[in-house]
């Protein structure tokens, strides 16, 4: 068992104790006021490796005007923590931070990477079964961390935050000079943007990806069918993608292709659109588009070259209503609505195109608009308006 003394220096790393948080670009999923704090609300983080959940909490801590004596930081993949990483770890770290400080106080924990903790889940429905004084603010790299088990435990009693790489207007805070086309290259990892090499960067994210957070959930002998997979998936960036021949491309079966899809799907590697229908056995029934969750990264990783300007386009628009809300979908009958989500029960399409309005888009709309003739007016983005959208 790791000793007292080594995890309260763990401990003193992390937090901030004899420190402030590092000034940083602060997110936009923060609000005003911040997300709500309280002991019977555990809030959960969820998004891709290397998005800046670690920096984010450290301002909920500033936004919140919390004490550093009161909040307690830990990452779990801290290497140091690696033979003690189950339930016993958190009992200790909880009366660890009490019995330093005054017993009466209620205590803050910020617990990153939570997933790399065994039977983390058994622990957190104890402590939801009784809740003190404490708040618990949890960070994980994956969609899972809220299923099984947890999810039954803290049905109507989490909030969850999710998590991607900067978006446009993040990004013109870091590099206010650059242009969209800089960004559409550049995508919005916060540390790549900085860095001398971030192509090199970038590729040993995908690499941590693949191996931290894809490959545990799926029984893969090595990672070369999961790097190929993504690579088509990236390569064909928001058109629609047959399982049944990635299934052909790697050599596996279709059901075998779905369960790698789905895993990196998971790990927020790649972002599903499934096709609009109001019919769940129409939409299963139909192929989904996919786009990368990052365009730096996709510029990092995929082989082909010529990746034109409106597919670039059409994946930031995509991110943009993905932020916002939830669920995007595409729909094709002759012709192709690149976007839809329905908002407030209102279904609203989205076309995207570089330069003007084109003929087939026009037709593709008129389409839509006799299969779903309720449907609110379409907004079309183009270069002309992108920015303006982009930055809302």
């Amino acid at each position: 068992m790791l000793d007292n003394s080594i995890l309260t220096h763990i401990l003193n790393h992390w937090s901030y104790w004899d420190k402030r948080p590092p000034r940083t670009i602060l997110r936009r999923l923060l609000t005003e006021q911040g997300p709500p704090l309280s002991p019977d609300l555990v809030l959960v983080i969820q998004g891709v490796r290397r998005c800046g959940k670690s920096t984010l909490l450290g301002q909920i801590m500033e936004q919140k005007r919390l004490e550093p004596a009161q909040c307690a930081f830990i990452n779990f993949e801290d290497p140091r923590l690696s033979e003690d990483l189950d339930y016993k770890l958190l009992d200790r770290i909880v009366e660890m931070v009490k019995e330093k400080q005054e017993a009466n106080r209620p205590y803050y924990f910020f617990l990153d990477e939570i997933q790399e903790v065994k039977n983390w889940q058994k622990w957190f429905h104890m402590k939801l079964e009784r809740p003190g004084r404490d708040v618990f603010v949890i960070t994980g790299s994956n969609a899972t961390l809220l299923s099984g088990e947890l999810a039954t435990t803290l049905t109507g009693r989490h909030r969850t935050l999710e998590m991607f790489p900067f978006d446009f207007k993040e990004y013109k805070t870091v590099k206010p000079q650059n242009s969209l086309e800089n960004f559409l290259d550049e995508g919005g990892f916060p540390r790549a943007l900085l860095d001398s090499k971030p192509q090199e960067l970038l590729r040993e994210y995908f690499t941590d990806i693949i191996e931290r957070d894809v490959r545990r959930h799926v029984s893969v002998r090595n990672s070369a069918a999961l790097t190929r997979l993504v690579k088509a998936v990236f390569e064909a960036c928001g058109s629609e993608i047959s399982q049944r021949s990635l299934a052909g491309m790697l050599g596996v079966t279709t059901d075998t292709a779905g369960v790698y899809l789905s895993a990196c799907e998971k790990a927020y590697l790649i972002l599903p659109c499934p096709y609009f229908t109001f019919s769940e056995r129409q939409r299963t029934a139909r192929n989904r588009k996919f786009y990368p969750v990052d365009l730096g990264l996709r510029n990092a990783i995929a082989t082909r070259t010529g990746f034109d300007k409106g597919k670039k386009l059409e994946t930031a628009v995509f991110h943009h209503l993905r932020k916002n809300q939830r669920e995007v979908f595409y729909w094709r009958q002759k012709g192709e609505v690149d976007l839809v989500v329905h908002d407030s029960g209102e279904i609203v399409p989205y076309q995207v195109s570089w330069e003007e309005m084109q003929e087939r888009h026009k037709r593709a709309l008129e389409e839509f608009y006799e299969a779903f003739p309720r449907a609110r007016p379409a907004v079309f983005i183009s270069r002309k308006n992108a920015e303006e959208f982009l930055l809302g």
